[in-house]
């Protein structure tokens, strides 16, 4: 993504790169290791083939994960993410803590 592209708002920034739901699963299932597509797409659940691979292709366009080819029959993918998705784990950390929070006060 080109710097003048992206909004002045460090925040707004933020959630243009991983304010989808589906972002933030791939990121949550990422940071764990490298995992091919069917993986991927098991363990989000809901989320279509076509979906899937359009939000990887831009996570990876962002520079927030690579995608590495094997040429195999049938060919094999896998999906690791980079550094800077790696940065992101206190941002998921955070939400997984406040959602926990939020759980435990909606159920008293």
């Amino acid at each position: 993504m080109i710097n003048n592209v992206l909004p002045l708002c460090p925040v707004e920034t933020t959630l243009t790169l991983i304010g989808s739901k589906w972002k933030v699963l791939i990121l949550r299932d990422l940071l764990d290791g490298t995992k091919r597509f069917g993986e991927l797409k098991k363990s989000i659940g809901g989320v279509s083939q076509k979906v899937l691979t359009a939000q990887l292709r831009d996570m990876e366009a962002s520079g927030l994960l690579t995608r590495r080819v094997y040429a195999e029959v049938p060919p094999r993918v896998e999906y690791t993410l980079t550094d800077l998705g790696q940065s992101l784990r206190p941002v998921l950390e955070a939400m997984s803590s406040w959602g926990e929070e939020y759980k435990t006060r909606l159920v008293q």
